[in-house]
């Protein structure tokens, strides 16, 4: 018994040692993969960005640049239809979407409420 405990010891910390091993590699290649899809998504909001801030200067792009009123959270611009001519035809909540993205929650919530028109224009006054 007592020649068998310094082989049980080594083999102990080959064990210990593999171990190490493979939990470093394993790591390194998830912290790897994460920063790659960090990456890619940080990508994808910039290019939205720019995507938002261009879209109205493209050719075929539906409504005058004039009556665009940026907002920038939630709805990417409010479009005052023709107002820049003197003749509002409607005022449309506009979002622009890059290639297959989707609505997220808040914004299929307000075209939602838009649709089922419960849109109401207030003033606020402030006391001096």
């Amino acid at each position: 018994m007592q020649q068998n405990i310094p082989l049980i010891i080594i083999w102990i910390i080959i064990w210990l040692i593999i171990g190490y091993l493979v939990s470093k590699i394993y790591f390194q290649t998830k912290i790897k993969w994460q920063r790659q899809e960090a990456v890619s998504r940080s990508r994808s909001v910039l290019l939205g960005n720019v995507n938002e801030k261009v879209a109205p200067l493209l050719p075929n792009f539906p409504y005058y640049y004039k009556d665009l009123v940026f907002v920038g959270k939630w709805v990417d611009y409010i479009v005052f239809n023709w107002l820049s001519s003197g003749d509002l035809k409607n005022i449309v909540f506009l979002e622009i979407k890059s290639w297959t993205s989707t609505l997220n929650r808040n914004e299929r919530m307000i075209k939602e409420c838009t649709e089922s028109k419960k849109v109401y224009y207030d003033t606020y006054y402030v006391k001096n």
